[in-house]
Formats: C-alpha cells, sequence, structure tokens
C-alpha cells in the first residue's frame, strides 16, 4: 500500500513522492456484482510516473536557469520526456534487440522518496472545525500529518505526489496533444503494459491528473476521470455502464438536461427507465423487483428542490440485486457528503459549480473504484470530451479555497433559509438543512453541511417573482451555482421557459420558483440585498 520508494530525477531537482497509477484490467458487466464490496485496492492515481528533464536540456541550462524557468516553460520541457523505469531487465526479446543500439544513454539519478500510509478510517473534517469518522473509505495515500478535507484539498497530487519534478509550488500546465517515446522498446514496454506512459492528449494529461489526484482524495475513491462538462460525465458514464437494452432507475426531481438525455436519447439503445420520488423507497424496491436494473442513478441533493436520496440504503437494495449505484453529488461537494462512504459506487460531480468554484471553467468528473471507471474511461477515449489542460489548471487553483468557500457558503445558505423561512412574502422555502425539508433526517444523518443552495417560493406570480429577482443588486441571473460570486435564476424562464406552464408544473416548476446560490460575500451584505427586494414587491 506504501507509495513506490523510487523516483527518478536529476539531481538539482527535488523529485515527488509518485502516486500510485495503476490500471487494473477492465471487467465485463457480468462481474459488476464485484464491485459491491467498496473496497479499493492499492489506491488510484498515477503509478511512478514522474517527470525528468531531457539530456540536452538538462546539459544546456545551468542550475540557476533552470531555477528560474516559467511554470509554463518547465510544463512544456517537461512535457517532451518522461518515464518511470528505464531497466531493460523486463523486455520482451523484440525490444530488447531494439534497445541494444541505445544501452549507452544517460541513465537518470535515483532518488529515494516516501509517503506515510493512513488507515482506512479518515477523519473528515467537518466544516465547523468538528471531525465525521468514515470507516469505509478505501485505504487513501496522503501524508498523516495532513487530518482535514482542506488541507487535502490543498496539497493532494501536487506535495504529496505530483509527478512532474519542479520546484514550482503550483503544478505547471502542460500545453501538448501528443507525448514521445525515446526509443521504439519504450513503446513497446508501454504497449505491452511493463512501462506507464501517457501518448495521446485525449487519453491523459500530466496537469488533468494533479487534478483527478485531488478529488480521489476528497473523495476517498481509487480514480477520478475529469471530462470537459458535468454533461460530459452524465452522458459518457450512462452510455458505458448501462448495456444495450438495460434498464435504469432515476429520481422526478434532477437537471433537465440529464432528464432529456435519458428520456429521449437513451431509448434509442433500447434502454428503459423507471422514474421514482426521491424519497419512495417502495417504488424504488417494485422497479428493482420488476425489472433488470442496471444503474440507479440521482442526484442527492436534487436540483432545484434539494431532495435528498438516504445513499446508504439505496444502495444496500440496489447491491442485492446487482444493480449500480451513482450519485450526482455535485450540490453536496465532496466536503459536505461522502457518497462513495455511504455505500455508492459512482460519485458524479458538474466541476465547473462547486468543485473549481469561480465560475470560469467547464468540466465534470466520476470518481469510484478503477475497475468501474476504466469502463468509462474506455468510451472516453472514443468519444473525445477530453479536459483541456488550462481549465484542468483552474480546478486545481479553486480546490485551494474549497474548503474555505464551502463554510462561508453553507452558513450563509443555512442563515439564509431561515430568514425566508419566516419572511411573510416567502411561501415555502427548500433546503436540506431545515427541519421543515422533507428529507431533513436523511440529510442530517448522511451530509457534513448542506450546501450554499436555497430555492425557495415567492408569494406572487411569474412577474411578480421576476420583479424580485430584478431587484436584487449582488447576485447575477445566470443558470449557474457554487461559485465565488452568488448566483440567482427563476427555473421557470431560465430553464423552462420553452414548456407550457401546465407542462412546467408537471415537473413541479412553479412560476414564482427562485434558486439562488449563494456566494462567499458577506452574509448582512446578502441578507440586505435580499430584504430589500422582498420590501419592493
Amino acid at each position: 500500500m506504501a507509495l513506490s520508494s523510487c523516483a527518478r530525477a536529476f539531481p538539482s531537482f527535488e523529485c515527488r513522492s509518485d502516486p500510485d497509477f495503476s490500471r487494473p484490467e477492465i471487467p465485463s458487466f457480468g462481474e459488476r456484482s464485484k464491485f459491491f464490496s467498496g473496497k479499493a485496492s492499492a489506491g488510484y492515481g498515477l503509478s511512478s510516473l514522474i517527470f525528468r528533464f531531457p539530456p540536452n536540456f538538462v546539459r544546456q541550462l545551468s542550475n540557476k536557469a533552470r531555477r528560474n524557468c516559467s511554470n509554463i516553460g518547465v510544463a512544456q520541457v517537461v512535457a517532451a520526456s518522461w518515464s518511470n523505469n528505464q531497466q531493460a531487465s523486463g523486455l520482451t526479446p523484440a525490444a530488447k534487440a531494439v534497445d541494444a543500439a541505445a544501452s549507452a544513454a544517460m541513465a537518470p539519478v535515483e532518488v529515494e522518496t516516501g509517503v506515510e500510509e493512513v488507515a482506512a478510517a479518515v477523519e473528515i473534517s467537518c466544516c465547523n472545525g468538528e471531525n465525521v469518522q468514515f470507516e469505509d473509505l478505501p485505504h487513501l495515500k496522503y501524508a498523516s500529518f495532513l487530518n482535514s478535507d482542506g488541507s487535502i484539498a490543498i496539497h493532494a497530487g501536487e506535495r504529496l505526489g505530483r509527478g512532474i519534478v519542479t520546484d514550482a509550488i503550483t503544478t505547471p500546465v502542460v500545453n501538448t496533444s501528443a507525448y514521445f517515446f525515446n526509443k521504439t522498446s519504450e513503446l513497446i514496454d508501454f504497449k505491452e503494459k511493463r512501462r506507464a506512459s501517457f501518448e495521446y492528449g485525449r487519453y491523459g494529461n500530466p496537469t488533468t491528473i494533479v487534478a483527478e489526484e485531488k478529488i480521489s482524495a476528497l473523495e476517498g475513491a481509487e480514480s477520478t476521470l475529469l471530462m470537459a462538462s458535468g454533461m460530459c460525465a452524465s452522458t459518457v458514464m450512462l452510455l458505458a455502464l448501462i448495456p444495450a437494452r438495460g434498464h435504469i432507475v432515476t429520481t422526478t426531481d434532477c437537471y433537465r438536461k440529464t432528464r432529456i438525455f435519458i428520456e429521449t436519447i437513451l431509448p434509442k439503445m433500447g434502454i428503459t427507465a423507471t422514474v421514482i420520488d426521491p424519497a419512495d423507497i417502495g417504488a424504488l424496491e417494485s422497479a428493482l423487483e420488476k425489472n433488470n436494473v442496471t444503474l440507479f442513478f440521482t442526484e442527492s441533493p436534487t436540483n432545484p428542490f434539494l431532495r435528498c436520496v438516504d445513499i446508504e440504503r439505496v444502495s444496500k437494495l440496489c447491491h442485492e440485486k446487482g444493480a449500480l449505484v451513482v450519485i450526482d453529488g455535485t450540490f453536496a461537494t465532496p466536503l459536505n457528503q461522502k457518497a462513495l462512504a455511504l455505500g455508492a459506487d459512482i460519485v458524479l460531480h458538474s466541476a465547473t459549480k462547486y468543485i473549481a468554484g469561480h465560475n470560469d471553467v467547464l468540466a465534470g468528473c466520476i470518481s469510484g473504484p478503477e475497475k468501474i471507471v476504466s469502463v468509462v474511461r474506455n468510451l472516453h477515449n472514443i468519444l473525445g470530451g477530453a479536459l483541456n489542460p488550462n481549465a484542468a489548471y483552474l480546478i486545481i487553483r479553486g480546490m485551494k479555497t474549497l474548503h474555505l468557500r464551502v463554510q462561508q457558503q453553507n452558513s450563509t445558505a443555512l442563515r439564509m433559509a431561515e430568514v425566508l423561512e419566516a419572511h411573510p412574502k416567502v411561501r415555502r422555502v427548500y433546503y436540506p438543512g431545515l427541519t421543515s425539508h422533507p428529507e431533513h433526517h436523511i440529510a442530517k444523518k448522511q451530509m457534513i453541511g448542506f450546501g450554499g443552495v436555497v430555492s425557495f417560493e415567492v408569494d406572487g406570480d411569474l412577474l411578480r417573482t421576476a420583479k424580485f429577482v430584478d431587484a436584487l443588486k449582488i447576485p447575477y441571473i445566470a443558470p449557474s451555482f457554487g461559485g465565488c460570486e452568488s448566483i440567482v435564476d427563476q427555473p421557470a424562464i431560465m430553464s423552462y421557459w420553452d414548456l407550457s406552464q401546465s407542462d412546467r408544473a408537471k415537473y413541479g416548476i412553479m412560476d414564482n420558483l427562485v434558486r439562488f446560490s449563494f456566494g462567499v460575500e458577506d452574509f448582512e451584505d446578502l441578507k440586505a440585498d435580499i430584504l430589500q427586494a422582498l420590501e419592493i414587491i
């Protein structure tokens, strides 16, 4: 379980400890029942992938010049040459023959490194400073001196095992579309899985790997796969894990584009769906009994009514019938909810939202056991939708403040939900942190914090609600959430305007519904702004 004790680097550069990037073979769908143990194997991420500067670069630049290279410059050179094992002892006869002519190549210097391993019972730091113990997380690889999610979000994948040799604090952006091999023998070793390497930009990128490592560390996951958007992650995951003529169970309250994909695209492949209320356990049991269910997919909390699913109970029921459980935890964040520890097989996020957190990048990710993630990765490599390394850099940067942002957003949202619930011009408030919420007891059991989004119904019609939204001075009217800036939208207009009022009502979307995503502005400023807007109507 310990990290590799040997990393390769040239003497003038300190080598980071290298994380594990083992890629177990991809299982068939018939083996999916084996996924449900929840026990990860050796770890997650890169295995002995340590970058080194090419010999000609090392010879030409002085130590001082190399130390002064910019991140981008270093990254471009680093991307050109890297390896983890130059030894030829494991070469096939063909590879040995090809390698013979290059036997005098410069050998890198061995540097001893190592990172302590933490036991399976990991303390997850709570937003209020308390710790909640999750005992079923897989063995994680991060230094024992980091005990909180906040510290892990800052250092995981970088100080704790960045596969790029550089003395820069920040992770370089590796802008390359392809990677080369020094010798054909290296290529043969790579193809025969004796040597880890990158090959093509669509299949992986060093900067992206760092972001994936951070998310894996927070989720307690063996592997994470980042893609170009949250919808890309959702659709590729569903296509990869559900066989033709398969059956899925999903919930009534969910992101509309996800519902459209399930209702209009999946049926073209003979895939059918049962749609149930998020809290209707009886309906789930009935669907599992009547259908050969491949997968249960829901958000928790859901969009926009923040309904919560009992992940532990749902996982137990689904696993007994051989069905996978996928939880979209975008509204919860990896800090407020550990879906994998609660029994889910895959946790999905629109990283555009809280994970990146600055309203400046599109991304999506799935996390879970390597055997399941590999199935999705294979299809992803075919379809494309790769994350740009510059976007990966923005995610890494954004995650440095994830715990600070979520702590502020949790606090503001809960306090404002209480204020709104008591206001005479607000008919109803939807927030899992309120005792009035139908799944408050579930949220309290499985969440550390309740998130930064509050939905509520204004006492009025479409136009009066729009007047309230327009009277707000701080939030932007926009279709996203989870960023530093507060955002507000009226779902009947923002997301469902193409439907008639009666059709919107079928999904519970009333004309007076408001979804408010609280940023990190001062609570008193936000409170004053909302109260003055309510006063106007």
